[in-house]
């Protein structure tokens, strides 16, 4: 059933209230706080990248802070282990039987921190969990609930010693996000504070874990026209034969745009999607996904200048008015 002109009011003036609470520990970083919402309720992951010091951990705390759910904070480190993260079975000897007991990814939002200084081998057991939302251990499987999040951090710099994310996983974040510096009046705010070691834990709880699966189904009926669609499809496909481009984008990355566009589309009120939906997102849903070839970096290439000419090169649709 579409959503309603109402629904998608309700959904705009309930996001602002949460992006607002989330930005009482991030300040002056609305559209990154917005982005990083949108994954939470297109049911995506989220990816981010950045310098240290920068915000990443304090803004994945104040989302989970936020949600009246469960959350979990995982240091990745490089004796970290499989089970360390999805749990294990323990015999139990006065029963006299097997227990499963749930690791820390069994929680609403999912911080895994430093995510590529842990091993392949543990970087791959989030995969399962981030993919299908269950967790097979021993042949049993174990769902982890809805909603679920998992917001993985690392710093671009200090690769010494870390292990690169694999394409494959990559492809499994529906976004990845850069925080970056603070402007000068907020470092000047922030620098005033400098008591409060720990802003998100003046964040509270004010959406519950409920009314965020509900906000996610009015979401995944926004209405999308079938130009969009095609839109998107030429997107893809003029991204896999760009010149600068060794892989580009899957058929994955198209699914996860259609639906963070959809949730874009409804954060402004609108029951519908456009193409500056599209163009909004594009980097942050495209980045990650688009491996240059080696040609293309020796030459000074990058993903964002080659995302602009995807944008650039291909026309948006003319859409109507009234939608759908």
């Amino acid at each position: 059933m579409p959503i309603t002109a109402e629904q998608a009011l309700w959904f705009k003036q309930t996001f602002d209230q949460v992006a607002s609470n989330v930005g009482i520990a991030i300040r002056g970083k609305d559209r990154v706080i917005r982005l990083a919402l949108t994954c939470l309720l297109s049911e995506g992951h989220l990816l981010l990248e950045d310098n240290p010091g920068t915000g990443k951990t304090v803004l994945a705390k104040a989302i989970a802070n936020t949600v009246q759910g469960t959350h979990s904070r995982i240091q990745f480190t490089p004796d970290l282990l499989p089970g360390d993260l999805t749990g294990v079975t323990v015999f139990d000897q006065r029963d006299q039987t097997f227990e499963f007991h749930k690791g820390p990814v069994f929680a609403t939002i999912v911080l895994a921190d430093e995510v590529n200084r842990a091993s392949p081998k543990t970087q791959s057991a989030l995969l399962e969990v981030m993919e299908e939302g269950t967790v097979t251990v021993d042949g049993v499987k174990h769902q982890v609930g809805q909603p679920f999040m998992v917001i993985a951090t690392q710093n671009p710099i200090e690769q010494a010693g870390t292990y690169r994310l694999p394409e494959a996983q990559l492809d499994r974040f529906l976004m990845k996000v850069s925080v970056g510096y603070p402007d000068h009046e907020v470092a000047v705010e922030l620098l005033n504070e400098a008591a409060n070691r720990d802003r998100a834990s003046s964040v509270s709880p004010i959406i519950a874990a409920q009314a965020v699966t509900q906000m996610a189904q009015f979401a995944n009926e926004v209405y999308v026209d079938p130009a969009i669609l095609s839109y998107v499809s030429q997107i893809a496909t003029a991204s896999r034969s760009h010149p600068h481009v060794k892989l580009g984008l899957s058929m994955r990355g198209g699914l996860a745009f259609i639906r963070a566009a959809k949730t874009w589309a409804c954060t402004q009120g609108r029951e519908y999607v456009t193409p500056d939906d599209i163009r909004d997102l594009a980097q942050p849903v495209m980045g990650h996904r688009l491996i240059l070839s080696a040609e293309a970096q020796f030459s000074g290439a990058s993903v964002e200048q080659v995302v602009i000419s995807l944008l650039t090169d291909i026309a948006a649709p003319q859409l109507r008015a009234v939608q759908g």
